[in-house]
């Protein structure tokens, strides 16, 4: 990536691990990307939108529609924008939404805008319980056969509930690289 200037997106979703997403965002800046931030409102009760924005340098997106801003055309120009995205936390609920195509918050209205020659990166963060309920492994299987999103698939371990399994987000060092490997890829 440090060829040339990149674009990503990072979507952001509600759960515990979203402070781990700063991390993220600090490595792709560090490697010369420029970064927007789109949080779910859910996520934003995690990290305040302020900390990506000082992180990014860019301005943070959680609301569809905020007070003084072209209300038109926003999650189109973030889905053109991007040259891909990475969402991390996925959690069980946008990865249920993004399966069947509900678009009720700016992450899900960009995802479903987002051109499908682009790359989506999600890193699942969740329960072990929710990870392995039938339901989300239905979604999953749904979300993850198109080509245009690529699983990080969570790791074991201890988790902030307070038990330990499958759920854990990729460590963001592992995510950066398989982001960095793709816009290498492209760029050359």
């Amino acid at each position: 990536m440090h060829d040339e200037q990149h674009n990503i997106l990072i979507g952001v979703c509600g759960g515990i691990s979203s402070y781990k997403t700063c991390e993220l965002v600090r490595l792709c800046v560090k490697a010369g990307c420029r970064v927007k931030v789109v949080m779910t409102p859910a996520a934003a009760r995690f990290v305040s939108p302020r900390v990506f924005r000082s992180l990014s340098g860019e301005a943070v997106f959680v609301r569809m529609f905020s007070p003084g801003e072209e209300q038109r055309t926003k999650h189109i120009g973030l889905a053109q924008w991007a040259e891909a995205c990475v969402i991390a936390p996925l959690s069980a609920n946008t990865l249920s939404k993004l399966a069947i195509g509900i678009c009720d918050n700016l992450l899900t209205t960009v995802m479903c805008a987002f051109p499908e020659e682009k790359k989506i990166f999600c890193a699942p963060a969740m329960n072990t319980h929710m990870w392995n309920n039938t339901v989300i492994l239905d979604n999953t299987d749904k979300l993850f056969r198109r080509t245009q999103y690529e699983l990080l698939s969570p790791g074991r371990g201890a988790l902030a509930c307070g038990s330990s399994g499958e759920g854990r987000m990729m460590p963001p060092e592992e995510i950066f690289h398989r982001v960095d490997e793709y816009l290498s890829g492209k760029s050359e």
